[in-house]
Order: structure tokens, then sequence, then C-alpha cells
């Protein structure tokens, strides 16, 4: 089975970070990347950008929005889909990457949400 992990952060809390200090949070994060890596579980890692947009169809035709679909204090920082046998290993598996490892994580509102996926395709 796969599952979508999305990692969340605080964006206010983390801007108000000195740059020299996000950027030591950031080299913390690499050893538990390197652990959550050789578990050998994960398909796909990737750092997701800031900048949002939305797509949905009104009155027949596509309109592009800014911004988050929800509204919270929160914004996806990462996504990564891992193998895993049961959602209890997927969490095991998870609970490696940074979001829930580093010092800081729960000071900056860092936070993961595991799903199963229910389809998965990729073309290659």
């Amino acid at each position: 089975m796969k599952y979508l992990c999305l990692g969340y952060l605080n964006k206010e809390k983390m801007d108000t970070l000195p740059k020299e200090e996000v950027d030591a949070i950031m080299r913390e994060c690499q050893p538990h990347l390197q652990e959550l890596y050789k578990s050998g579980h994960v398909l796909v890692d990737a750092g997701i950008g800031q900048e949002v947009k939305r797509l949905q169809r009104v009155g027949g035709e596509i309109q592009v929005g800014e911004g988050h679909l929800t509204q919270t204090d929160k914004i996806m920082g990462s996504a990564f889909i891992l193998e895993a046998a049961s959602f209890e290993e997927a969490i095991r598996v998870a609970s490696l990457h940074p979001t829930v490892q580093v010092g800081l994580a729960e000071q900056l509102g860092w936070e993961m949400e595991i799903r199963a996926i229910d389809s998965f395709d990729m073309k290659g």
C-alpha cells in the first residue's frame, strides 16, 4: 500500500527566524531525511514551494485563484509518498521525517498528515 505524507509548518513562526537560523534548522533535517531514505520505503519526496494557485470550474470555465484551499495558520512544506505493508508501518517510517524529529519542530508548528493512497500511477 502507498501512503501520502504531507508536512505542514506555521509560516508566521518560520518567517520570524533569521535566515541563518532557518538554514541551521534545514541542516538539522538532513540526517533525518537520510534515515528516512535508507528505510527503502520512500518512493517520492518533494519540498513544496509557497506560491499557490487554485483551479476550479465556475460557470463552465476554469478559473484560477490565489491562496490555499483551506484556511489555516499552517501551510504545506513537504510531501512524500512511501510504500508500507500497513498504516502502522507507514507511521513508523514517516516518523523518521524531520517534521517530527527536529528539536524546534514543535515550537515552529510543524506537523504531518498521513493518508492512504487509493490509486497510484507513475508515468516514466
